[in-house]
């Protein structure tokens, strides 16, 4: 009797703990236009810039300052399986990121609620 009530708790418990983890995507689409902030922190989180050393190695410029106040559309998106938004950005001015590099990826919904994005 307790082993049955045990397992009926373990499944009601389980059954909460993935509604509680269910996040609220944000509906996106091609085109949409964000502005990058400048991040809280000492580097970006969910706006995935390349590391440095990458950007040097590149020949670029790795000055994170140059990429606060760009505005920078949504070109690709996609759902990850944590329910995650993943959109790949583009400079809307035509120009690359550092130089070198066309599109950057960023966590949607993350880097809204951190002020790295802003609509």
């Amino acid at each position: 009797m307790k082993r049955l009530l045990f397992i009926v708790l373990c499944f009601l418990g389980g059954g909460l703990a993935l509604q509680a983890q269910q996040t609220q995507q944000t509906s996106i689409e091609k085109g949409t236009v964000f502005t990058i902030s400048e991040p809280v922190a000492d580097q970006y989180r969910y706006v995935l810039f390349p590391r440095k050393n990458f950007i040097i190695k590149r020949g670029g410029i790795a000055n994170l300052k140059s990429v606060y106040g760009k505005e920078v559309e949504v070109v690709d998106y996609a759902y990850t399986d944590e329910g995650d938004t993943r959109v790949t950005l583009k400079r809307t001015d035509g120009r690359k990121f550092f130089r070198n590099f066309k599109t950057v990826d960023a966590y949607l919904e993350d880097a809204l609620t951190a002020g790295e994005l802003t609509k």
